[in-house]
């Protein structure tokens, strides 16, 4: 489904896209949306992938690379990060949630298969930086996720200053099968519309 660019408001310039862990900016999910959405997207490649490396960097080096990519893309757009919408999969939309949460401006996140915490590990939570993000913030899940179930979700994104949307994908892990991309695309369409 192709969202129509004239239903976005001014603020929204474009949406800068990350990665999970183990993938790359070529994931079905992140090129659906750069191919759905009629907004500018960049979809970026973590350096350790660019370099064949398997594990990503520590995050001071990744949030690092988030807001470099971030700038860039605004400058080429002629315009500031406050008007990008920032985001990605799983480790991608946590490093740019924390960069957004120490300070680079944006006008949303998008955390696609956000990683509340480690598979069978609940109590390590990786939401210390919550409560500095302070734009609206779409969340979207399977809501069969080892990495967060829709009730531990629930339990801690009231914690986010700016506005929240959970939109779950039903029977879906922590990697949606591609038959999701048209629903995710359809999600961020309308949470892109509505800023």
């Amino acid at each position: 489904m192709q969202i129509d660019r004239d239903t976005l408001p001014d603020p929204v310039a474009g949406l800068l896209l990350t990665h999970g862990a183990g993938g790359g900016a070529g994931q079905h999910t992140l090129v659906a949306l750069e191919e759905g959405l009629d907004v500018p997207v960049r979809r970026i490649e973590f350096t350790y992938r660019r370099e064949g490396r398997r594990f990503p960097d520590r995050a001071p080096k990744l949030i690092a690379e988030v807001r470099s990519a971030a700038e860039t893309f605004a400058a080429e757009l002629g315009t500031t990060t406050a008007r990008l919408v920032l985001g990605g999969r799983s480790m991608g939309g946590r490093m740019c949630s924390m960069a957004v949460a120490e300070g680079l401006p944006a006008a949303g996140l998008v955390l696609l298969s956000y990683p509340l915490h480690p598979p069978g590990k609940p109590d390590k939570l990786r939401v210390d930086h919550f409560g500095a993000i302070d734009v609206p913030t779409l969340f979207v899940n399977g809501d069969r996720d080892p990495f967060g179930t829709p009730e531990e979700f629930a339990a801690h994104l009231g914690a986010i200053a700016g506005s929240v949307t959970a939109h779950w994908l039903e029977g879906q892990g922590h990697d949606p099968k591609p038959r999701s991309d048209a629903e995710i695309v359809v999600a961020v369409g309308a949470f892109l519309a509505a800023l």
